[in-house]
């Protein structure tokens, strides 16, 4: 089966649904972070303070490249993979990508909490940042044809409606 791809912004449920869904389709469920993470021995933040963002974004790349050229995949992808846009090229190749799009605020809320967000590490105000950090990769995430509105659902009504979109694109 063709590879369902959730990108999105942090905090928009991307992996939550996608294991679940993952689950519901009986494919094998990937989170490029945790894979980036596993290879480099070290936290996205970490890698981030390391070695910059950019070294990031060329493990993120190299990545992208290997899991397009796989199947039965359920990936979640990092909430900047629509930065580079050969990502987002390479994954509608073999797949279906769907974006999680979620408002600032809610973004926030679920987010206020962790620390391994690393472009809002060291931030006092981290509603600000995310809503800086939405308004400049808004238009990317609405450039995706195949947008689900997370603010306001719960996990498995997203999920519901991603697999809703993801059979209807594959034909299933």
């Amino acid at each position: 089966m063709k590879n369902l791809v959730l990108v999105g912004f942090m905090g928009s449920g991307k992996t939550d649904a996608g294991k679940l869904a993952a689950a519901r389709l009986r494919m094998t469920f990937v989170d490029m972070d945790e894979i980036i993470e596993k290879r480099h021995g070290q936290t996205i933040s970490k890698i981030f303070e390391a070695k910059g963002e950019a070294f990031f974004r060329l493990q993120e790349r190299a990545l992208v490249r290997e899991l397009a050229d796989r199947q039965d995949r359920v990936i979640a992808t990092g909430g900047g993979v629509v930065l580079n846009p050969n990502n987002l090229r390479d994954f509608n190749r073999t797949g279906i990508v769907i974006c999680c799009w979620v408002d600032a605020k809610v973004a926030h809320e679920r987010t206020k909490n962790t620390k391994h967000r690393p472009l809002l590490g060291g931030q006092t105000d981290r509603l600000v940042r995310i809503e800086a950090l939405l308004r400049e990769r808004a238009h990317l995430y609405k450039a995706i044809p195949n947008r689900v509105d997370t603010s306001a659902m719960s996990v498995e009504q997203q999920t519901d409606e991603i697999l809703r979109i993801y059979k209807q694109q594959a034909g299933l």
